[in-house]
C-alpha cells in the first residue's frame, strides 16, 4: 500500500481558457489530459496540481473533494481506511483514468483516491 502522488483540485469553468495560465505559473507542460465525459467534466494534470473543468452543474458533485491521493492499490486502501473510520461515500469504480473512490476521512476532511491505469508522469 503506497501513496504516489497528491493533486491539489482547482475547479474551472472552462479548461482552455485557463490551462495555459498554470503551464507557465507551474513551468511545466499539461501532464494528462483526459474527458470525463460521464461526470461532464474535463481533467487536466500540471504537476501536482488537478484541475477539473465543467458547468457549475456538473462540478457541483465534486467541489467538496479536497484533494486527489494517486495510490497503487484502491482495494488496500479501502480496507485500509473503513477500518480506521473512514466511509466510502463513491466506489470503487472504473473511471477514464483507472479506478475510483471518494473517502470521508473520520476527521471529515474528503478525498478522491485514484488507481492509475496510466503511468504518472514525473
Amino acid at each position: 500500500m503506497k501513496l504516489l502522488q497528491t493533486y491539489a483540485r482547482i475547479y474551472v469553468e472552462n479548461m482552455d481558457a485557463v490551462l495555459p495560465f498554470y503551464e507557465n505559473l507551474l513551468g511545466r507542460n499539461c501532464d494528462l489530459r483526459v474527458p470525463y465525459k460521464e461526470a461532464g467534466l474535463e481533467l487536466a494534470s500540471v504537476g501536482q496540481v488537478l484541475l477539473l473543468a465543467g458547468s457549475e452543474d456538473a462540478l457541483r458533485l465534486f467541489r467538496d473533494t479536497q484533494a486527489t491521493f494517486i495510490v497503487d492499490s484502491i482495494d488496500e486502501y479501502k480496507q485500509f481506511l473503513e477500518s480506521n473510520g473512514a466511509i466510502v461515500i463513491r466506489g470503487p469504480r472504473d473511471v477514464p483514468t483507472g479506478r475510483n473512490m471518494t473517502v470521508k476521512h473520520a476527521d471529515g476532511s474528503i478525498i478522491e483516491y485514484v488507481q492509475f491505469k496510466l503511468p504518472l508522469a514525473k
